[in-house]
């Protein structure tokens, strides 16, 4: 290796590859020791790093070690807190001030059933320190900024650095000042004496010269570095750069009513050019792309109450529910093609339309007075037809609204008065006049016709004034007719601009809904909250006709039946019908006194009539109809229920003997065909005649004798009934299956289901084809339905019905059809998934409202239930579940289908325990035996599982009550079984659910593996419900559950284990699912089952995906193995499941053996106690065993970042975010804040260290990259230029650095440069490829949290055990963290945010580029991702190796400034780059400090060996490298103290050995006595005394610190630009000060030695000041240079 990078010249060359060789005692603490011996060479106890071990018996564990500590914050890492899991029953939040429920009770069982699903409380699981996992990771930028409030400022020379212009100023009086007496002779001593002078010291530091003891001083200075420390790293650390942690798992959204996109209309006034006549308007939504009314009707009433009056006799008094005037609408699917249409009616009078409507287009308001006569006329006129005709309607003018050019123009326009109505370029009509803004120009650009996407939340609200509307035409009412004038309307030569307007002015007000509107109704007039006053006019709530299928699930009752009568044809009906009128009524029998009072009224009326009229179109025999009837369903309907339609001519002139309405037709619609309510399009004939006795169970198509109709019996009458309801789900199959569970219930037969009656017998096959048909249903039906469909499969499994004798066991068909119905929820809805491919409705149900049937808060205990005996317990267990599986079966009945096993699977025949054979051939040779695991299930009473043989009696007891339930049970089964046709006893549904899961197969067992979630997540659910109601939470968890359950599960994990391991190259996509599903499922167990049992399921997964691993070196595979790991390991109990307390004794470890076998691999010691400290730094089987789940994230870590393990590369950033993670959540974490407890925790990651120390050799060089940051070379001194900087910076120092080398005596390049000292191959070199920037970051910031908080004597010990080369290897370790945790300065943020401004421009201009054509946007992904796209010049100064940004958070907040003003972004940006500033100092102290008190550790471990000089010379190249980066003012202060320490302990370190090191720091300690803080010049030139002082102790001389600190300041002087000479005038006065007050030693020639030195210094430092002055005067220049030459030859001749 010609090339060795500067760093790495000192360091012994033991590389990775030779370690591993050297096991007999080179590097004990490799953690990938046991991987890479030969098998021969293994000891029969060591695992592999690549398997898992066998995990300790976690139950077992916690039994045999009781805790030492009674209470407090340690007691508590031992065990889950007893309040870890509750089961919550929320209340569910309504949204009406009353619970919409049926008004007449819930009779029906259906109706009863559903109510019960929209009234009762969320049942949910609640974790209660969930929060607390890594899932929930504050290390969030938002959480991070909470935790970073409070944090001091450091104070950092780079940043103090004056501006370039002020600088110079200064600098100018400085010199001024310093030579101020021009008569002096150039660099004499007068001079020098004067100026020291007239100089003023920095404060002495108090006891610096008093003798104490070194133990005493390390004391002391330990407790002063501990003091204010931030307590928590990771707080100072960005957040990785990662999308959402793949261990999240949102909270599902809480289910509730759907709306879409809300739109409030204002009706604010309504005049015509004259007032004669009361007129009703009526708002609704068209869509006209999909022909479809998308909303109810809104009527309202605009009138005087002068106008109001003329109707008086027609009107009771008014409900104050029809008085609104604004109404909310809702748009799911908002397009460009939503009209909102205004239709106005008036009342019935003599004439059509036309004639009707002629007074308001001749007359104008302004000829009132000339017209006063035809006025008053035309109101007589209209009062008397109010007063005959008050109670019919007829149509009279309409208009529409596009609504997309109200929402789009933001800009106002003026709508003039022709008819350019709704076209989409007409002009528009806004009450107030905006000025049209450039935005609102675009906007109405873009509303062109199509489906992109319309918004209707954002828009300014608008008042809008519409100025015309068209005439109705008789002939032309239908819907139809409707959208075809809606479509010309947005053309734009408009039929409808040739028509004659009707003027009026109506108002409206459109806006964006609010949130919460006060007074507000619902369709079903249920007051909305918050509602204060009833008396208040109310704003309407307008039920929303979705364009297309809405997939939510219904949470509230609602009942509603639209009536829409379309058309009716009498042209063939004799005798005279031409103003005709259809009533419609709502009956319940067939007296005419049976009409229901439920039909809504329109506006200024009563809330409900029992009948309505439609609209009157005059002198048509077959008129269409636009009316709307709404109406209340009763919740329980019979067949007796029915709509009555009666058709009546009006007659429109008083005659005598002439009645009002004369009937000239009946029709009617039975409400229930065959049970299920009927709805749809009809087209019925008409009877002439009323309809005869018992007409309302048939239908009117049923010939009824001796009735006369009309044209025959044919269809004449076209009306379209629909239906809005969460009680009928208007689809045959899953009517089928509600009737069929509902005649279980009720168990009432025969059964009658659409024409079928089905009998007892045949009760079972129906009942299975009907659920096997739930498959056929619609989708949407099924959606709306979903909670209650879940919840009725749910209650098949848990309990079986009986039917004719025999249990039904319905669990098969149950689990396939709800595994068919989940995947077609996310087949078809795959938008509302999360990013684990969660269906949101799906886990909605699961979250809130699934609980296993009758663990209702309010029902009964569980277990007085279970144990209730003889006839008169059996109410109780009638509706309510046992809680346990048991097996008390009634022996009376022939139950030939009863087995001990299930019973869930009746096609497996043979004997009763057959299913188990099934089983076990899944399972494999697991030897199950369940054929008499009945005795153990027979109540919740009986011996808990694992119990010893010695409970014999207590055992005995169990069965003989298990035997008089039994007896009890036989004596009245048949009882029960004609009461209910359930039988009490129950199953438990999680028990069930894994069995049925283990023995699918073929397309189900497909099906549930794709949505394996689903049955995970409902599993747990039902295994807590059941622990919690049970009350057994609190028992001992090896007692929980049976055995059978638990080799169900794992089965269970054990085959999807395999499928992921088989197919994850074929279908990743599901194999991803299922890899990340069963993660999620083995967390939850953790908080449940019993804890060494779902170890050993991890380790079953793990074992199968190592062996696949290794054979196929595919990273895919162990990328999905860290997915898992990392879902796993984000338990909220996690520190506690790696039992931390645990300290590796020979008793803790599971075996006595373990221990005494894995001391051989610690070649460096062969005592037990070393042995134990040694495996607590190792991979070793006992620490693996103990720390289960810490060992396998520390084992893989160290398996991917192993330098031979190249297939892996990719995973490395991967991988060590998983112990990032996982140790800022810890870090977090208010339970582990205290000190002790913290130590505990980092225990468990000791081996990390040893895993860093292996990977060193292929850390990122941040030595390297220390200047990318773009400094100058003149920050401290310190940073050599990049060849890029190097003739500018020559050309900006007063003098040429090459001269100053040679004036100095030193052959060196750069005497500031840092020292070398690293171990790492120059990258030309590298044999493996190195870790980005990034990784290696998040990998060092990992290590510095173990070493600041683990216990320090442990680390003592530790160190204590390492060979030399493994201790310099540490001190490498240091040194690389010291330039990694650099602080960057102010500067260098604001030059790197120029730098991303700079590219996120040329992003800019690309997308621009990729828009206007020149280069398609598909190429351009293309090509960068195949690494085409150049990067942009600013891309070196992110000093990354990978294609990242180095900290995403530095620029977060510019995507949201972009759009802000220049001058508003410059000033948040200062704020932000403060920030950072800030976070970063903080970050570099912290860091440099935990280096510190390892470095203090290292140094009191090796002072006692003999091998502590080459330890030692590490030690101080550390401190030297940290000296010599941008360090704050705390930092320095604490690492000249630790300096003056060393120095004190081991001179002669210094003095004999490290002379090139004894420069360095002469230099380092100059520096400092230069710098413009005064704490820092104080700490410094207190050193630089003791360093003289040490050096004369040694030998009444200090030649080489006199001889190193005059060269230092030679270079010093030379090379640095940003030089201060009055700091270091002050900092020799200080030195002078000192040497006079050392008492001690005045006798000696120290002082005068001192003085001699001081003055030369000075004379040095004044002459080169004079150089720089006379810069440009070679003559002067030349002799200035000659006498500072000969000062230097004689102060190197004196100190020899």
């Amino acid at each position: 290796m010609a090339e060795r990078r500067a760093f790495a010249q000192k360091i012994s060359r033991t590389v990775a590859a030779e370690v591993r060789k050297q096991i007999a005692g080179q590097y004990g603490g490799s953690p990938q020791l046991f991987k890479n011996l030969n098998a021969g060479t293994l000891t029969s106890n060591t695992v592999p790093l690549t398997e898992a071990v066998e995990p300790v018996d976690f139950e077992e564990y916690l039994i045999t070690h009781p805790p030492i500590v009674e209470s407090g914050p340690l007691r508590d890492l031992i065990e889950f807190p007893p309040d870890d899991i509750e089961v919550i029953y929320t209340p569910r939040e309504c949204r009406t001030v009353v619970q919409a429920i049926p008004e007449e009770g819930d009779t029906d069982p259906h109706v009863r059933d559903c109510v019960r699903s929209y009234t009762e409380d969320w049942a949910i699981v609640n974790r209660k320190y969930h929060k607390l996992g890594t899932g929930f990771n504050p290390n969030s930028l938002d959480k991070q900024k909470e935790r970073q409030k409070g944090l001091p400022k450091q104070v950092f020379e780079a940043d103090e650095l004056p501006d370039s212009s002020g600088y110079q100023d200064d600098q100018d009086d400085l010199k001024r000042r310093s030579m101020s007496i021009d008569d002096t002779p150039r660099g004499s001593w007068a001079c020098s004496i004067f100026d020291l002078k007239n100089s003023l010291p920095d404060s002495l530091l108090p006891h610096l010269l008093d003798r104490a003891p070194n133990e005493e001083i390390d004391r002391h200075n330990e407790d002063q570095r501990k003091t204010n420390r931030h307590r928590e790293l990771f707080a100072l650390h960005p957040a990785l750069d990662e999308e959402d942690p793949i261990e999240r798992h949102c909270v599902p959204d809480v289910p509730k009513e759907h709306f879409g996109q809300r739109l409030l209309v204002k009706c604010l006034s309504l005049k015509f050019e004259i007032e004669i006549e009361p007129i009703f308007a009526s708002l609704a939504l068209y869509d006209v792309k999909e022909k479809k009314k998308i909303s109810e009707n809104f009527f309202f009433d605009l009138n005087s109450e002068q106008t109001k009056a003329m109707l008086r006799p027609h009107i009771q008094t008014a409900a104050i529910s029809t008085l609104a005037r604004s109404a909310i609408f809702s748009i799911t699917y908002p397009s460009q093609d939503v009209f909102l249409v205004i239709k106005l009616e008036k009342v019935l009078q003599q004439g059509d339309i036309g004639e009707c409507a002629e007074p308001y287009m001749v007359f104008k308001e302004s000829d009132a007075n000339k017209n006063k006569e035809k006025l008053e006329k035309l109101r007589s006129q209209s009062e008397q037809f109010c007063q005959r005709l008050g109670r019919y309607r007829m149509p009279f003018a309409w208009t529409a609204i596009h609504l997309m050019n109200i929402v789009n123009s933001a800009g106002s326009l003026e709508r003039d008065t022709e008819l350019e109505m709704s076209l989409s370029e007409r002009k528009g009509s806004w009450s107030e006049r905006r000025n049209s803004s450039i935005m609102g120009r675009r906007s109405l650009e873009r509303t062109t016709s199509g489906d992109e996407s319309c918004s209707l939340t954002g828009f300014r609200p608008a008042t809008l004034t519409i100025t015309n509307f068209f005439k109705q035409e008789g002939d032309r009412l239908s819907d139809e007719d409707l959208y075809k004038f809606l479509a010309d309307m947005r053309r734009p030569s408009s039929v409808l601009r040739r028509l004659r307007p009707i003027t009026a002015q109506l108002k409206l007000d459109i806006s964006p809904a609010p949130e919460n509107p006060h007074y507000c109704l619902t369709p079903d007039l249920l007051q909305v909250k918050p509602y204060p006053d009833s008396r208040v006019r109310p704003t309407r709530d307008i039920l929303e006709f979705p364009a297309r299928d809405v997939y939510v699930p219904n949470t509230t009752y609602r009942n509603l039946l639209y009536v829409n009568p379309q058309s009716l044809n009498f042209a063939n009906r004799q005798g005279s019908a031409r103003n005709i009128t259809v009533k419609v009524q709502f009956m319940n029998g067939e007296d005419p006194n049976n009409a229901m009072q439920v039909i809504f009224g329109k506006s200024s009326c009563a809330d409900f009539y029992k009948e309505a009229y439609t609209s009157v179109v005059y002198h048509n025999r077959s008129p269409d109809f636009h009316d709307e009837i709404k109406i209340k369903l009763p919740a329980s309907l019979s067949d007796h229920h029915h709509i009555l339609f009666t058709f009546y001519h009006v007659s429109c002139q008083q005659k005598q003997n002439t009645l009002l309405e004369t009937p000239v037709g009946y029709t009617w619609i039975p409400m229930l065909q065959n049970g299920r309510l009927r709805t749809g399009h009809f087209c019925l004939p008409v009877s002439l005649e009323k309809p005869p006795q018992s007409y309302s169970v048939l239908s009117p198509d049923v010939p009824l004798p001796g009735m006369k109709w009309v044209d025959n019996h044919r269809g004449v009458f076209n009306v379209e009934v629909v239906a809005v309801s969460t009680i009928h789900t208007q689809d045959q199959y899953l009517d089928k299956f509600f009737a069929l569970v509902h005649a279980l219930d009720e168990h009432m037969f025969p059964v009658r289901i659409g024409d079928m009656r089905i009998m007892e017998n045949n009760l079972e096959t129906e009942l299975k084809s009907s659920i096997a048909a739930l498959n056929s249903s619609q989708l949407e039906p099924v959606v709306r339905f979903l909670h209650l469909l879940l919840d009725k499969l749910v209650l098949l499994v848990v309990r079986p019905p009986v039917i004719a004798g025999q249990i039904v066991n319905l669990g098969q068909s149950s689990f396939e059809v709800m595994a068919a119905i989940v995947n077609r929820l996310h087949k078809y809805l795959d938008t509302s998934q999360d990013m684990h491919g969660r269906n949101s409705l799906l886990s909605s149900y699961i979250h809130y409202v699934f609980r296993l049937p009758s663990t209702d808060p309010n029902s009964p205990s569980p277990d007085v239930k279970s144990t209730s005996t003889g006839p008169g317990g059996l109410g109780g267990s009638v509706h309510y579940a046992t809680m346990a599986r048991s097996a008390v079966r009634p022996a009376s009945l022939n139950l030939n289908r009863s087995r001990s096993l299930s019973n869930s699977n009746p096609d497996i025949s043979g004997t009763p325990t057959s299913p188990d054979d099934e089983v076990r051939a899944i399972i494999g040779s697991k030897g199950l035996d369940r054929s008499n695991s009945w005795v153990h299930t027979m109540g919740c009473k009986s011996a808990p599982w694992g119990s010893s043989p010695g409970s014999a009696p207590e055992t005995m007891q169990a069965m003989e009550r298990c035997g008089n339930r039994m007896s009890s049970h036989t004596e009245s089964a048949s009882f029960l079984q004609t009461l209910t046709g359930r039988l009490p006893t129950k199953k438990l549904f999680h028990e069930e659910l894994a069995l049925q899961w283990v023995v699918s197969s073929g397309s189900v067992r497909e099906g549930a593996l794709q949505q394996a979630w689903f049955f995970f997540e409902l599993m747990v659910k039902s295994i807590i419900h059941h622990l919690y109601f049970a009350e057994r939470l609190e028992s001992p968890r090896k007692n929980r559950f049976p055995e059978r359950f638990m080799d169900d599960i794992t089965a269970l994990v054990s085959t999807i284990a395999g499928d992921i391991v088989s197919r994850f190259q074929k279908d990743l996509e599901l194999v991803e699912r299922l890899n990340t599903s069963l993660a999620f499922f083995l967390n939850d167990l953790l908080s449940v089952m019993d804890r060494g049992f779902v170890f050993t399921l991890i380790k079953a997964y793990w074992k199968q995906v190592s062996t696949k691993v290794y054979a196929l070196q595919n990273p895919t595979l162990e990328s999905l193995r860290l997915d898992f790991l990392r879902i796993v390991c984000s338990h909220e109990h996690y520190v506690t499941l790696n039992l931390p307390c645990s300290l590796l004794t020979p008793p803790a470890s599971p075996s006595p053996s373990v221990s005494s076998a894995t001391s051989q691999s610690s070649g460096f010691s062969t005592h037990v106690q070393d042995q134990k400290i040694a495996n607590m730094f190792e991979l070793s089987v006992p620490f693996r065993e103990q720390h289960f789940m810490a060992g396998l994230v520390l084992s893989e870590l160290s398996v991917i970042l192993d330098p031979d393990n190249e297939g892996m590369f990719g995973l490395h950033k991967k991988v060590v975010s998983v112990v990032h993670n996982l140790l800022s959540s810890h870090d977090s974490d208010p339970r582990y804040a205290d000190s002790e407890v913290k130590a505990r925790v980092a225990m468990l990651y000791l081996p990390l260290i040893g895993i860093v120390m292996e990977t060193l050799p292929q850390l990122h060089d941040f030595t390297e990259s220390l200047n990318q940051w773009g400094r100058s070379g003149g920050v401290q001194g310190t940073t050599v230029c990049s060849n890029g900087d190097d003739a500018e910076a020559e050309g900006n120092n007063m003098i040429n650095q090459t001269v100053a080398m040679a004036i100095a005596g030193t052959t060196t390049t750069s005497p500031m440069s840092r020292p070398s000292s690293f171990l790492l191959n120059s990258q030309a070199n590298r044999q493996h490829g190195s870790f980005s920037a990034e990784s290696s970051r998040s990998l060092l910031i990992c290590l510095l949290w173990v070493l600041k908080n683990a216990d320090e004597l442990v680390l003592q010990k530790w160190f204590t055990d390492l060979s030399v080369s493994q201790l310099n290897r540490l001190l490498d370790l240091l040194y690389l963290c010291v330039s990694c945790f650099e602080y960057k300065g102010k500067k260098a943020f604001e030059r790197m945010n120029s730098l991303t401004f700079k590219k996120s421009k040329d992003m800019k201009a690309k997308l621009e580029e990729a828009i206007l054509g020149s280069i398609g946007a598909r190429q351009e992904m293309v090509r960068r991702s195949r690494g085409q796209l150049e990067r942009s010049p600013s891309g070196s100064a992110f000093g990354s190796q990978e294609n990242l940004r180095w900290r995403k958070d530095m620029t977060h907040w510019r995507q949201n400034s972009e759009r802000l003003d220049k001058s508003h972004r410059s000033h948040r940006t200062r704020a932000e780059l403060e920030h950072e500033a800030l976070i970063d100092g903080n970050l570099a102290t912290e860091a440099n400090l935990i280096i510190l008190d390892t470095l203090e550790i290292i140094v009191q471990t090796v002072s006692v060996t003999e091998s502590k000089e080459s330890i030692l010379g590490g030690v101080l190249k550390v401190l030297l490298h940290s000296m010599a980066c941008n360090q704050s003012a705390l930092y320095l202060q604490h690492c000249f103290a630790t300096q003056r320490a060393l120095v004190s302990k081991f001179p002669e370190l210094l003095f004999e050995e490290e002379t090139e090191q004894c420069a360095d720091l002469c230099l380092r300690l100059l520096r400092s006595c230069s710098s413009s803080i005064s704490t820092i010049r104080a700490h410094a030139s207190a050193s630089l005394y003791l360093l003289m002082r040490q050096n004369f102790e040694i030998g009444n001389n200090f030649a080489r610190v006199k001889m190193q600190v005059t060269m230092s300041l030679s270079s010093l002087v030379g090379t640095s630009q940003n030089f201060n000479e009055e700091f270091l005038r002050r900092s020799l006065k200080t030195i002078l000060t000192y040497a006079e007050e050392d008492l001690e030693l005045r006798e000696t020639t120290f002082p005068d030695q001192v003085q001699d030195l001081v003055f030369n210094l000075h004379m040095i430092l004044s002459d080169t000041v004079k150089m720089k002055e006379h810069q440009e005067d070679p003559e002067m220049l030349i002799d200035l240079m000659y006498r500072y030459c000969t000062k230097l030859m004689n102060v190197q001749e004196n100190q020899f």
